[in-house]
């Protein structure tokens, strides 16, 4: 079950930025994919768009590599701790769907995807082998930091 786009745009925003939800997508058991948000990232001010950020819902073996939220930040936004801003409104929600915890990956190399795990108030568990059948390791990534965030 989703939220709807009226309940989620009013609620998912601080004094600089807010979610608009773009689209859901269902959960593909047979891809190993769960439900996903997914949001773009906008400066409340001028309503620009920043980037974008999706919230998976749920725990499974695809997501104990890629974690729940994935992000990115257009270049000429980047420095201004957009995606860590994202990524804070996002408890309320995960939540709301009866999840205790949210887990961010990045690879080990990506300091700004490190910073912002950090920021976002996850802590680092932990440096892992993506396996085989992960399609991140198919797309050449071969480790990754994961980064609890508790609920």
């Amino acid at each position: 079950m989703f939220y709807g786009a009226s309940m989620l745009n009013k609620r998912l925003r601080d004094g600089e930025i807010f979610l608009r939800l773009d689209r859901t997508s269902e959960a593909d058991p047979e891809k190993g994919y769960v439900p996903v948000y997914h949001f773009k990232i906008c400066r409340i001010e001028g309503d620009a768009e920043l980037g974008w950020i999706d919230l998976r819902i749920g725990h499974n073996r695809s997501t104990a590599f890629g974690g729940n939220i994935g992000y990115a930040v257009y270049e000429p936004f980047r420095g201004n701790h957009f995606a860590g801003k994202a990524c804070r409104l996002l408890p309320e929600l995960a939540r709301k769907h009866g999840m205790r915890a949210l887990f961010i990956a990045c690879a080990p190399e990506n300091e700004p995807s490190r910073r912002t795990c950090l920021y976002a108030g996850a802590r680092l568990m932990d440096v892992v082998d993506i396996p085989e059948w992960h399609e991140m390791y198919a797309e050449g990534k071969r480790k990754a930091c994961r980064y609890r965030l508790d609920l």
